[in-house]
């Protein structure tokens, strides 16, 4: 087994990003990022493995690209969202004599031919609704034809029509959006004017749309249309019923940018009967009907506290009565994590808990949650989880066999040990070639006291590392974002990269954090740069006296609000050798309005007019002159959530004052890090920081 993990093992790593299952729970189907680093891209393909391992996964896509895997109520077709070259039964078109041909039809395509201005050969494909039956074999057909394509979509209870989410822009919005394409201004006169990774925002609305497997033909819901600060990103979330009806979420407060509220809605297909379900005080999303149709389960989070745990909330359609059904938990959900219906009296979801994500037992009567499945143990995270059929869908992160897809049995959800759930089986090997060919990190617990506070962290240490017995090593101090994350033992492709090079590794989960609680995250609300500073350096203090940590050799590197407690770590404190702060808000006063969380800043901290010192006091760059801490600051060119134009601030402030500083800058990239190319150049530029900055390898 190979010691070192080389950067360019990127490319064989492989994602489970979606997870599916089967209306009868003997399938699940699952979506795997994969790397092509000839492309610089990732790639998405489709698989389904039955869900008692009987035989390996099968792949189903072999062109790029696949989405939000959803079975049709039979379970016998499988659709998904993908951008790939039009159907070829579309393509070629139906015959002059075919029914439903017309003049009318044919005068459109004519029309369309000539000016070019739909079915560009130049134009990228958009997404659409593809669908494979299983049954039949062969290829997947494409279900839907939209010209800016769909984005969202769910099957009706007969499995004859689908309810997708597609913009529609009026003959003005789509000329602006063709001069756009042309390099011509953009005009806005929007509030929540951006969003990260969707770009300058516009004003053509998304709407649900019926379509009609039979005709293709698509009738749109007038009523149903997207609407609130996020909607360009979070979407209408459309969830077709039993009953026959669907919910949709929305906005519909008289200036939808200026807040997080929204709605659950219902409404008929015909688009007849809309509803308001919920009552207008909630941040809300991931609508799921009960399986008799008379109830929707939601998550609801408080649209001004984002510290405040999200929760599940279940609504009586008839009798208009909503309740909490997990608050009394104390616990948020985990991220992206929305109700899953099991049975009339049962529901599932995922909570972080103390470090770690895991499954919670509901009853949709009564704010009673349970904590089930300790089978799952401590050292590893269920970051997804889909129930049908009296089974569980689930993907699992495990520090030492990376990411793959389980099987679960809900009847096996109360086992203790993984000795004693039977059907919790792994159906995917998707990273051995990476973790069975290189030493993988081992992982331990801690916990320390922070002005009176117990405190937890995870380390990941060298395979080789005496815990016991220990030499003091260099250590990474890696910071989750957010503030309201929090870290838990998993896979990352860091933490062997860093591990194998001799590194340990340590992820905090200060206060301002979740998953311990509305207190315990509350205490960094309105008041960044206080209790997370002194949580990360008693958290470092403690791997000190424990002999893991070589003071003189502590470094840090941490994206979003990884980034921004580093600013405030090299202002405040000399615990850093050197710092990797990346995508990060150091000014908050000149962050609003050039990033997209206007929002966030004025309910956390006041408008910068109105508040100006709460807001200096959490902007690292007012004490930019303690800098003394040689920075790496990088950014992404195109990140709308923390501007490019803050790591230039505390890069040129650093620099000015002779700090040995140096700025990398990803053009075109947002608040993430998206390609082979630049994962792995990340990676080398903060080794290479590391050891420029390193005491010990100067005395070499």
């Amino acid at each position: 087994m190979s010691a070192e993990l080389p950067l360019s093992a990127f490319n064989d790593l492989s994602i489970p990003t979606d997870v599916a299952t089967s209306p009868d729970g003997s399938r699940i189907a699952f979506t795997v990022a994969e790397f092509d680093p000839e492309e610089d891209e990732r790639v998405a393909s489709l698989y389904v493995a039955p869900a008692d391992g009987s035989r390996a996964p099968h792949r189903l896509t072999r062109l790029p690209g696949a989405a939000s895997p959803t079975w049709s109520p039979d379970g016998r077709r499988l659709a998904f969202v993908a951008a790939r070259d039009e159907d070829v039964a579309r393509r070629v078109g139906k015959r002059d004599d075919e029914e439903g041909a017309d003049e009318d039809t044919e005068d459109a395509a004519e029309s369309t031919d000539d000016d070019g201005e739909k079915g560009d050969d130049d134009d990228e494909p958009k997404p659409q609704v593809w669908c494979f039956d299983l049954e039949l074999g062969g290829d997947a057909t494409q279900l839907t034809s939209f010209d800016e394509g769909v984005s969202e979509f769910d099957w009706s209870p007969d499995g004859d029509r689908l309810v997708v989410s597609a913009r529609d822009p009026t003959d003005e919005e789509q000329a602006y959006l063709d001069q756009r394409k042309d390099g011509g201004p953009i005009e806005t006169e929007r509030l929540q004017h951006k969003i990260n990774s969707v770009g300058w925002t516009d004003t053509v609305t998304t709407y649900l749309f019926v379509v009609d497997l039979d005709t293709g033909e698509a009738e749109r819901i007038d009523d149903a249309m997207a609407a609130g600060a996020f909607a360009d990103f979070e979407g209408l979330q459309p969830a077709w019923g039993p009953s026959g009806r669907i919910a949709f979420v929305t906005s519909d407060a008289d200036d939808p940018d200026d807040t997080m509220i929204q709605d659950v809605f219902i409404t008929d297909p015909d688009g007849s009967n809309v509803e308001k379900v919920t009552t207008g005080d909630s941040a809300l999303g991931t609508p799921r009907w009960s399986p008799d149709g008379t109830r929707i389960a939601y998550q609801a989070g408080d649209p001004e506290n984002w510290y405040i745990p999200r929760e599940i909330r279940v609504a009586d359609v008839e009798s208009s009565e909503i309740r909490s059904v997990s608050a009394s938990l104390d616990r948020t959900l985990g991220w992206n994590v929305g109700p899953q219906w099991a049975s009339e009296e049962e529901l599932y979801t995922l909570v972080g808990d103390e470090g770690k994500t895991r499954l919670v037992r509901l009853d949709p009567e009564a704010d009673d949650p349970e904590r089930v499945f300790d089978a799952q143990g401590d050292s590893r995270a269920i970051q997804q989880v889909d129930v049908a059929g009296g089974h569980a869908g689930l993907v699992v992160s495990d520090p030492t066999d990376g990411w793959d897809v389980y099987g679960l049995s809900v009847d096996d959800v109360a086992a203790a040990t993984e000795t004693d759930a039977e059907s919790f089986l792994r159906l995917s090997t998707l990273n051995s070639e990476i973790t069975d060919a290189y030493e993988m990190p081992q992982v331990r617990r801690v916990t320390f006291e922070s002005d009176g506070w117990e405190v937890e962290g995870i380390v990941y240490a060298p395979a080789d590392f005496d815990f016991d017995d220990p030499d003091p090593y260099p250590t990474v101090v890696a910071i989750h974002g957010g503030p309201m994350s929090y870290d838990e033992p998993e896979f990352k492709f860091d933490h062997p990269v860093l591990t194998s090079r001799g590194y340990l590794v340590f992820r905090p989960n200060y206060r301002g954090g979740t998953s311990y609680g509305r207190e315990f995250a509350e205490q960094l609300r309105g008041r960044w740069g206080s209790v997370e500073v002194d949580d990360i350096v008693a958290g470092v203090t403690d791997l000190v006296s424990r002999g893991w940590t070589d003071p003189d050799r502590v470094f840090g590197y941490g994206i979003s609000y990884g980034g921004i407690a580093q600013g405030y770590l090299v202002t405040q404190t000399d615990l850093l050798t050197a710092a990797v702060p990346e995508h990060g808000i150091y000014d908050l006063r000149s962050a609003y309005g050039t990033d997209d969380n206007h929002l966030w800043t004025k309910h956390e901290f006041g408008l910068p007019w109105e508040s100006p010192d709460a807001i200096d006091a959490s902007s690292a760059i007012t004490d930019a002159g303690n800098i003394d801490t040689p920075l790496l600051v990088m950014a992404g060119g195109q990140d709308w959530r923390c501007p490019p134009s803050q790591s230039e601030q505390l890069y040129v402030s650093a620099k000015a004052q002779g700090v040995d500083a140096k700025l990398v800058v990803y053009p075109d990239e947002h608040h993430s890090i998206s390609t082979p190319e630049r994962a792995t150049h990340r990676l080398d530029q903060i080794l290479e920081w590391y050891e420029r900055h390193d005491p010990a390898a100067e005395d070499d």
